[in-house]
């Protein structure tokens, strides 16, 4: 069973540079093989992206900045029957800490797997299990209620105002 343990530093209208709070514009692009290569332990990334790429049934994601090909976030989502499976999220070793680069990042991720559930027809909803630790800090930064033990959800309400954060003219446009 997958831990997440991500951690929403900030919610933003993309992501943002932590030093001049900069926003930037972002794009969502699905994982290839050969961005697996960059994607390793020893290049301070904690999951192993590799055998989360080989699931045939979940779709990898990586959050880059318009224009450039660093790789800022990656996600792991699966299209359940009614609701997104969220796997694993993690942010790039160079976004998280006190030194990071850029702050929104994971709030990006998640706004995009809400997203995608209402791309596809589950009015918002996204699952995922939580470390226990966390469930409070999700619910305060992502409205997500505990569902069972740590399993926890992202329904309607909340999944749209995470949607409107991070693409403005989604529901309006």
């Amino acid at each position: 069973m997958i831990n997440h343990h991500f951690f929403i530093d900030k919610i933003t209208n993309s992501i943002e540079d932590a030093d001049t709070g900069k926003s930037l514009d972002t794009d969502m692009i699905p994982v290839k093989a050969d961005d697996l290569k960059s994607i390793l332990k020893k290049s301070g990334w904690r999951f192993n992206w590799k055998s989360e790429f080989k699931y045939t049934n979940r779709q990898l994601y990586k959050l880059v900045i318009q224009e450039e090909i660093v790789i800022q976030g990656l996600i792991s989502l699966q299209p359940m029957e009614n609701f997104i499976e969220m796997h694993l999220i993690e942010t790039a070793p160079h976004n998280y800490g006190h030194s990071k680069k850029y702050r929104g990042v994971a709030g990006n991720l998640v706004a995009f797997a809400c997203k995608m559930s209402f791309n596809l027809g589950f009015e918002g909803y996204v699952a995922f299990k939580a470390k226990t630790g966390l469930i409070q800090h999700y619910a305060d930064t992502l409205g997500a209620e505990p569902i069972f033990k740590d399993r926890m959800t992202i329904s309607t309400i909340p999944a749209k105002k995470l949607v409107n954060s991070y693409y403005k003219s989604y529901f309006n446009g």
